[in-house]
């Protein structure tokens, strides 16, 4: 079975329809977890190295920030899962499961790009 393609709320939302709050459903973010974000992508939250963010999986975390910060998700995302080149660290485990690797209650969530060179 396909799992779910994630999209960012901008795609989901089409002109005249309800405004982005309303695509959510109620209680999907009710975990808050604190997100540290690389250097390369501060840029995106005004210089912030640690925000938080609500949901209960990579993904939904993911849709969090991109609301609060446009253009984030658009780093982290490809093809609707995380690209290849982060890797998610959650309360210092690296994750496997891509946007539904779940997020626990007050996590530290780190998104890690890859070092390029040799």
């Amino acid at each position: 079975m396909a799992e779910p393609r994630l999209r960012l709320p901008q795609q989901v939302a089409k002109k005249g329809q309800c405004k982005q709050a309303r695509l959510l459903p109620p209680g999907l973010f009710s975990i808050m977890a604190t997100i540290v974000i690389p250097a390369q992508l501060r840029k995106l939250t005004g210089g912030k190295d640690r925000v938080s963010a609500s949901g209960r999986n990579v993904g939904r975390l993911i849709e969090d920030l991109e609301r609060q910060f446009p253009g984030l998700g658009e780093q982290l995302l490809q093809d609707g899962d995380v690209k290849p080149s982060i890797a998610v660290s959650i309360d210092g485990e690296m994750g496997t499961g891509g946007v539904l690797e779940p997020v626990g209650e007050d996590s530290e969530v780190f998104f890690l790009p890859a070092l390029g060179g040799g």
